[in-house]
Parts: C-alpha cells; sequence; structure tokens
C-alpha cells in the first residue's frame, strides 16, 4: 500500500508516535505492562496499554514496524495468537513499506492488525471518543 508508515522510521520511534496519538486524544498509556506468561514460562509484555479512564475502556497495543524485507511481518501471526490470551482486548499496529502485499492481505484480514496511518480514527471508534 503506497505512502503507508513513511513517517515512522522505527519501532521505538512507532511505539511513541502512539503513546502521542494517545495523549492527544486524552486517553492515558502505560508500556511494557506485564500480563502473565507465555507458554514456555516468559513473561508476556504488552507494548503500550491504553485507557480511556472515563469509561475504564483498555486496550494492549502491540507495535510492529518493517522497513524492508524481513522477519518481523513473520512473527505478527504468533503475536496475533498470543493477543487472544491478554486480559484484555488488543491489536497490532504495523507501520512500513517492508510487509509483504501477500501478508499485508493475511494481517488486514484478521481484524486485529491497523495501519499507523489509520490508528486514529480506529481508536476513536473503539473508545467512542
Amino acid at each position: 500500500m503506497p505512502g503507508r508508515g513513511t513517517a515512522v522510521r522505527s519501532g521505538t520511534e512507532l511505539q511513541q508516535r502512539v503513546i502521542e496519538l494517545a495523549e492527544s486524544l486524552g486517553l492515558t498509556y502505560r508500556k511494557q505492562v506485564v500480563a502473565g506468561r507465555r507458554l514456555w514460562g516468559a513473561k508476556r509484555h504488552i507494548d503500550v496499554v491504553l485507557t480511556n479512564m472515563a469509561t475504564g475502556k483498555n486496550l494492549g497495543i502491540e507495535c510492529k514496524y518493517q522497513a524492508g524485507p524481513g522477519t518481523a511481518e513473520e512473527k505478527i501471526p504468533a503475536t496475533i495468537e498470543d493477543i487472544k490470551y491478554w486480559p484484555i482486548p488488543g491489536i497490532v499496529m504495523i507501520a512500513g513499506q517492508g510487509f509483504s502485499t501477500n501478508m499485508q492481505g493475511y494481517l488486514m484480514a484478521t481484524g486485529k492488525v491497523v495501519w499507523f496511518d489509520d490508528l486514529a480514527d480506529w481508536l476513536r471508534l473503539y473508545f467512542a471518543l
């Protein structure tokens, strides 16, 4: 998808942009929230948890950035599966031009993946802002 994610240049920057967006919408955030353990015993961390303090509604967001062809996209299906075991609803937010066309189709079909460019509108709908 042309033009997607051109403003973000790293995963760390992507996470910070999510936080800035959340604050601009009046949401609070927490970073690297521990949410139980994975099957093999490792602690499960959620990149960013957003909360609407007026309603108490939460959303976990995993931030994935891929500038060029690579393995980040290969890890996202496992992340989508892991979200099923979070104690709160969650999504994967992606940015970058490195996601293959086939993977983009799969990711969008899951209903659990949102492009960074679409995140503001998505959050407004989710949190009823």
